[in-house]
């Protein structure tokens, strides 16, 4: 399919939850029910799915085989609003050599002992890859935002614990995507837009059902009292952090299927930008392979 028919295919998909200036965001402009107009059943949307999975493949292959680009995809979302299956349908097709997936979980002891920047940035994906945060470096201005306690086990000096922290964090997290983008690395960030009633009804599914009963914790139904300040924060972060080179995707999550359906739109518009192609083989390489063809061909 010639590029400008596919970046056309997907951008309907993409457009309407791109975020690529936090001036004026307001997270109660995005209705986490929207599915764009869309009227398609389950299989339709699974089969839509599935091509745009195949074509990724193919791509990664030319991104790993270029080995210029890097791609760094984050998801960031309230509990059960599917980061895990979104990855997992998105990128099914995937080479796995190709890709690493970071799902960052409490700090351990040498993670604290550093920089709240420090675990993450040594997992930005080499290029030709790539690598997907499940949580990421925005957790230090969410989770730990909601819950400042958490900044004690961060072991900071006093005088840097001030009013302006999370403005501050902010501000380095911006720098950094700015930083890795001049790198060649293409971070897009996905916030899975999850309204409060669809992820009640996911509790009490994860509940009724004995195979999901392992899904469900306890302190997932605690979290939901932080519900006004986590979408604070989350429209904070958004808002001082979406760029151009770093854009956020405010993803509707109450339709799973149309959730997957954005954010591998968004994942091959980005690529298809990059207008990928195999490494030409010069005239010294063909000579090579001249030479290897001809010793083959002479086995016996």
């Amino acid at each position: 399919m010639p590029r400008k028919d596919i970046l056309e295919g997907v951008e309907k998909f993409v457009h309407p939850y791109r975020v690529t200036s936090g001036k004026g965001f307001r997270l109660k402009d995005f209705d986490p029910g929207d599915t764009g107009g869309l009227k398609m059943d389950k299989h339709a949307a699974a089969e839509l799915l599935a091509r745009g999975s195949e074509w990724l493949a193919m791509e990664q292959d030319m991104l790993y085989a270029q080995d210029r680009w890097s791609l760094l995809l984050i998801f960031q979302a309230m509990d059960a609003a599917g980061k895990d299956g979104t990855i997992k349908h998105v990128m099914a097709r995937v080479n796995p050599q190709g890709c690493e997936v970071h799902s960052f979980k409490q700090p351990s002891a040498e993670e604290l002992a550093h920089d709240f920047l420090w675990r993450y940035a040594k997992r930005a994906p080499a290029r030709g890859r790539i690598g997907i945060f499940n949580r990421s470096y925005y957790e230090e201005v969410l989770v730990v935002r909601v819950h400042q306690e958490l900044l004690k086990l961060q072991k900071l000096p006093p005088e840097h614990v001030g009013k302006n922290i999370w403005d501050e964090r902010l501000a380095d997290i911006a720098h950094l995507e700015d930083y890795l983008s001049r790198q060649g690395v293409i971070v897009l960030k996905f916030f899975l837009n999850l309204s409060k009633k669809e992820q009640k009804k996911r509790f009490m599914k994860r509940l009724d059902d004995k195979d999901r009963n392992w899904k469900f914790s306890a302190s997932d139904v605690r979290e939901r009292r932080y519900w006004d300040d986590y979408q604070s924060a989350f429209e904070e972060a958004i808002r001082a952090t979406a760029t151009p080179r770093a854009p956020w995707h405010v993803v509707p999550a109450d339709n799973k299927w149309f959730s997957r359906l954005v954010v591998a739109s968004a994942i091959v518009e980005a690529v298809e930008r990059l207008d990928l192609a195999y490494p030409k083989v010069d005239a010294a390489m063909k000579k090579e392979l001249a030479a290897a063809r001809v010793e083959l061909e002479a086995e016996p």
